[in-house]
């Protein structure tokens, strides 16, 4: 079972995660002072749910801060879903979101998710003529210069060039991905396409490739 971090200002919301959460095993810490998240021990931690509007620092510029020293998943739990606010939770370094309000059934099952994609086994590497992935630390290079991916759009990319040329809807790459079919979804994929489009775009390089009424494929 995992270690997890709940950052909300909202007690009622804080005990309801504590509680859900902790019905699958689950060691839940929760903080209600985004102020203070810096000052735990935050290497112990499995994942991290972070609330994006809170009083003082917020949750974007706190995941900014957080993404610099732990490697775990992020998952904003948010009531705004305009796209602008995702593309920018994402580019912070957080995974996924979850919108409120949320039942139990989601949160365990997005929680558990991506706790699995954390833990699944990476082997050796994927070699394209300008890139190549080196799946043990979850790295994606082009050329000799390493793609500074967060840890979605990294897990996007490797799904794809592992399934080179096959074309996914934004569901099948969600639930590939992250191993849950939810409301966030469509919007989650379309986001972390767009960032990992225009970082690639840097290098000159854009295997993925939009196939217009279906999906994407990594086309490299």
């Amino acid at each position: 079972m995992a270690n997890i971090l709940a950052v909300d200002d909202d007690a009622a919301i804080l005990k309801m995660i504590r509680r859900i959460l902790e019905k699958d095993g689950h060691t839940v810490t929760l903080q209600a002072d985004s102020g203070a998240v810096e000052q735990l021990r935050l290497d112990r931690f499995d994942l991290i749910l972070l609330d994006v509007m809170m009083p003082g620092e917020d949750g974007f510029a706190l995941c900014e801060k957080l993404r610099g020293r732990v490697d775990c998943p992020i998952l904003f739990l948010t009531a705004r879903s305009e796209e602008s606010s995702l593309v920018q939770g994402l580019e912070k370094g957080a995974d996924d979101y979850i919108c409120k309000p949320f039942g139990a059934a989601e949160l365990r099952a997005r929680v558990a998710a991506h706790l699995r994609r954390e833990r699944r086994e990476h082997f050796v590497g994927l070699t394209f003529d300008k890139a190549r992935f080196q799946f043990s630390s979850r790295q994606l290079f082009v050329g000799e210069r390493e793609v500074a991916l967060t840890k979605g759009e990294y897990a996007i990319c490797e799904f794809l060039a592992r399934n080179h040329g096959q074309v996914f809807s934004r569901e099948q790459i969600y639930e590939k991905v992250f191993g849950f079919d939810g409301e966030s979804d469509e919007a989650t994929i379309a986001t972390h396409v767009k960032n990992i489009r225009s970082k690639l775009e840097k290098y000159d390089y854009m295997p993925i490739k939009t196939v217009w009424g279906i999906g994407y494929k990594w086309d490299a």
